[in-house]
């Protein structure tokens, strides 16, 4: 996805977090503010997700297998980081660098 649907997206979820703001000033039910929430926080995901695409789709595109490495392996770091997920498999890493032949 290119950076034109990014930000919608990203406006999008500007405006998913003003109405909750505003649901928390009104002291709307817990249980409305928390299913916003839930939808504000999924539309973020989505949104970070795609950014990770992107960003893949650029260091896969790199000729530097160690530059690719270390891009891949940062890129990990940080998904599992932000799931609360175990480190990451020493076989999924080893996985992250074997990169498929690069034709031009």
């Amino acid at each position: 996805m290119g950076r034109e649907e990014i930000d919608r997206r990203l406006k999008r979820v500007e405006g998913q977090i003003r109405g909750l703001q505003r649901m928390v000033e009104q002291e709307r039910e817990c249980e409305a503010v928390l299913t916003q929430l839930m939808a504000a926080r999924a539309a973020l995901d989505s949104v970070a997700l795609m950014i990770v695409e992107n960003h893949m789709k650029e260091c896969l595109a790199s000729r530097d297998p160690e530059l690719t490495q270390q891009r891949m392996r940062r890129i990990l770091e940080m998904i599992f980081s932000r799931y609360s997920l175990s480190e990451p498999k020493s076989e999924l890493m080893a996985g992250a660098t074997e990169l498929p032949d690069m034709e031009d």
